[in-house]
């Protein structure tokens, strides 16, 4: 068994080395071993392109309703220290009044 790295673009577990890359086979895509320690990290932005970290405090820009619930995160909530994640839902975070909640990056700007 080999230890390559899946394809960072298809996921393929199929790569092969060819001299200093890595190839898929099943989608074409050439990388070398410095992109696989930068494609490691996902980086997360606001809706205006300012990077978000862990810890950060945002800012709501749009009202957002509360799904299950008739609560609306209204427009200029403000929501500190944000944890960022992968998944369908960017910030996991606790908003006063409402609780434990989960945004996505468009929806919030970096206070």
């Amino acid at each position: 068994m080999s230890n390559l790295p899946n394809c960072p673009k298809c996921h393929s577990e199929y790569t092969y080395e060819d001299g200093s890359l890595f190839v898929c086979p099943e989608c074409g895509h050439e990388w070398g071993i410095d992109s696989i320690i930068e494609t490691d990290k996902k980086e997360f932005k606001d809706a205006h392109g300012n990077p978000l970290n862990d810890g950060d405090s945002v800012i709501v820009i749009k009202d957002l309703k509360v799904k299950g619930t008739s609560l609306v995160v209204k427009k200029g909530t403000k929501v500190k220290t944000i944890r960022l994640v992968d998944g369908d839902h960017d910030i996991d975070c606790k908003i006063e009044g409402i609780g434990a909640m989960q945004l996505k990056t468009e929806f919030v700007k970096k206070a």
